[in-house]
């Protein structure tokens, strides 16, 4: 049985895997259309435990409401589907979503 806890270790370990060092905040945001989708069965995303949709989420820690459209992470423009994120570099996903690092916006 694999363990899809994430850690502050895998999860950083793989960020290190995921990006080249300095790119995580380098992403021009009017590309998130062009980007490709995180897949999810990539590594960082099964250590993020990142869905498409945010309902769908059996994440302990996740909570109603929460999702990538409302979360500090997100880049891009409002309103579209699919946008870049700061924690997953070269890569949308979808403002549906959700992850573990999920931090909510600045009211």
């Amino acid at each position: 049985m694999r363990d899809n806890h994430l850690t502050r270790r895998r999860f950083l370990r793989n960020l290190a895997v995921a990006a080249p060092a300095g790119s995580v905040l380098m992403i021009d945001p009017a590309m998130g259309q062009d980007l490709p989708r995180l897949a999810l069965d990539d590594p960082l995303a099964v250590g993020l435990q990142y869905v498409e949709d945010a309902a769908q989420s059996k994440a302990p820690n996740y909570k109603a409401g929460q999702t990538c459209d409302n979360c500090l992470q997100i880049q891009g423009n409002e309103g579209d589907a699919w946008r870049p994120c700061a924690i997953v570099p070269g890569k949308s996903v979808a403002a549906a979503g959700w992850c573990a690092v999920w931090v909510a916006k600045p009211a």
